[in-house]
């Protein structure tokens, strides 16, 4: 599978929906061996989506949890979570809402499911990447937006339309959203000078209209769709190395390092899915022209698989979005309870295991598995002393992680 993605030039398999995703990546890995699934990781070389999505199968999350409307209903959807999805973030909805969940499993026979912190590693990147993708798009609205935007007056697709621009048949086969998103920064300039002289005012996409016109394009197009497409997880330090090379960070910082002449891209306000991402560069296509243009930038060209390569760095920079402080983690000890059970150095409770005495958490990670593992007996311990089961806030869970692993360098 690898040298025949390799051969080809892609980056990863076509995954069209999440209903696709989750049911291909789940069938696929059951299939294969772990270590060699997918090899290729968004974050590190410990944290694989792809293979989160196995974990996630095994471990009977989809009893419970759907993603997008696939799988259980019991809890909460998970490809629709608010807000950010950092690491860090979803590592404190797990702890916070573990007494529903283990209430909820004993209810239904549900064996606690271990997890080992590459399995905790992969699942959360899993949880995090699933707003990359969209719901399928509605092909009627497609159809009627194909005209009302006026793309059928350059444009022919199944025999119908203009001859000024490219056939856009081929989409059936290449209609990913990354690619769509390449070919749109790319034909930009050309597209919006042959609007200009036709006097076709440039159109703009808004919520899921280019989702739908995407859907339509791909399923009006006569050729089959017989080859890998470019789509997501891409490689984040190639992403990294290309917002360089292509002068993206000249206008645009990321997380605060770089431009300002438009947004921080890594900005949680900014999170899209692929599709949004795609419309927001051809949305936003002339305004970034015009600013290279005044600072003497050429326009440049991205391959799709450089467009994957690129969004997966942007979505990397916000998966751990919190930084942990060892020093504030010391009082998040202290100040949510977890001496009266535990004891630091000697120090403390006597009922749970001498924090500074664990061992392997070596990674935030490897922390996060150790108290999902240990969560059912603190659970019943808070119980039975008749403590309030803890809450975390996101840049809490980052201190505290960074407070247990300090401990761990210290021995």
């Amino acid at each position: 599978m690898d040298s025949f993605l390799g051969k080809l030039g892609v980056t990863t398999l076509t995954l069209a929906s999440p209903v696709v995703f989750l049911c291909i990546s789940l069938t696929l890995l059951l299939l294969w061996p772990l270590e060699s699934a997918f090899a290729q990781s968004v974050f590190s070389p410990t944290q694989n989506p792809v293979a989160g999505s196995r974990v996630f199968g095994l471990k009977g999350c989809t009893r419970c949890h759907a993603v997008n409307g696939v799988g259980g209903q019991v809890g909460p959807d998970l490809g629709r979570i608010p807000g950010p999805r950092s690491f860090y973030a979803l590592a404190a909805a797990m702890w916070n809402h573990f007494p529903r969940m283990a209430a909820k499993m004993s209810e239904l026979g549900i064996f606690h499911p271990y997890l080992n912190p590459r399995e905790t590693g992969d699942l959360i990147a899993f949880l995090h990447t699933l707003n990359y993708f969209d719901p399928p798009g509605n092909l009627e609205i497609g159809q009627r937006l194909f005209a009302k935007k006026k793309c059928i007056v350059c444009h022919q697709l199944g025999g119908t339309g203009g001859v000024m621009g490219p056939n856009l048949d081929f989409l059936k086969q290449y209609g990913s959203p990354i690619f769509v998103a390449a070919a749109m920064w790319n034909h930009g300039p050309a597209m919006a000078e042959a609007m200009r002289v036709r006097g076709i005012t440039r159109p703009t996409f808004k919520g899921s209209e280019l989702i739908d016109l995407i859907a339509y394009l791909k399923s009006a197009s006569p050729h089959p769709a017989d080859e890998p497409l470019h789509l997501l997880p891409g490689q984040a330090e190639e992403g990294r190395r290309l917002f360089e090379v292509k002068r993206c960070r000249v206008c645009h910082s990321v997380g605060g390092k770089g431009g300002t002449v438009g947004p921080d891209l890594a900005e949680r306000g900014l999170r899209r899915s692929l599709t949004e991402f795609a419309a927001a560069m051809w949305n936003k296509t002339p305004a970034m022209i015009q600013a290279m243009e005044a600072r003497g930038i050429s326009v440049p060209q991205l391959r799709p698989e450089e467009m994957a390569d690129i969004v997966a760095y942007l979505y990397s920079v916000g998966y751990f979005a919190e930084p942990g402080d060892s020093r504030q983690g010391e009082k998040v000890v202290a100040g949510k309870g977890c001496l009266n059970c535990h004891s630091v150095a000697g120090k403390g409770g006597k009922a749970a295991p001498d924090l500074a005495r664990v061992q392997d958490l070596g990674s935030p990670a490897a922390v996060i598995s150790a108290l999902w593992n240990h969560a059912l007996f603190m659970e019943k311990l808070a119980k039975a002393r008749g403590i309030a089961w803890p809450q975390f806030r996101p840049q809490e869970m980052a201190d505290l992680v960074a407070y247990l692993q300090a401990l761990g360098d210290r021995r």
